[in-house]
């Protein structure tokens, strides 16, 4: 029942601007605490000093991939075996240590992928291995 004196009663609302709010406060708070925490995972250490201490080789990793028509690409890059060859050699001459990865297509025939590891071998890599997936 309604009285001429009373207001009629406003339905609740809820605000959802607030919660947003909190939920971006909560977000960067457990963001910052994430990048400081994680650095203090490893063990601190102070390495110890050498008079003649010898830089590593980085070594370059390629992938010659050998598809089932005979097509041969370095990278990305196609390449007939002779143009393979001469990539190669210029992998080696900017990169002293090359490691090789023969990506073969399993239609490719097997003289196509001994014609690439014969280019391989040819250009002065020794570290060549052979891409599979696991049964």
């Amino acid at each position: 029942m309604l009285f001429w004196h009373e207001e009629p009663r406003r339905k609740a609302r809820i605000e959802i601007i607030p919660m947003i709010d909190v939920m971006m406060f909560l977000l960067v708070f457990f963001v910052l605490i994430s990048l400081n925490v994680i650095p203090a995972l490893g063990l601190k250490t102070q390495l110890p000093t050498s008079s003649k201490p010898e830089k590593l080789e980085v070594r370059t990793h390629a992938v010659v991939t050998v598809t089932k028509d005979g097509q041969v690409q370095l990278d990305g890059v196609s390449y007939s075996l002779d143009g393979l060859h001469a990539a190669l050699l210029k992998l080696v001459q900017t990169n002293k240590a090359v490691d090789v990865v023969v990506n073969s297509d399993r239609d490719a025939s097997v003289q196509q992928l001994i014609d690439v590891m014969d280019t391989v071998k040819s250009a002065g890599i020794t570290s060549v291995a052979i891409a599979s997936a696991h049964k």
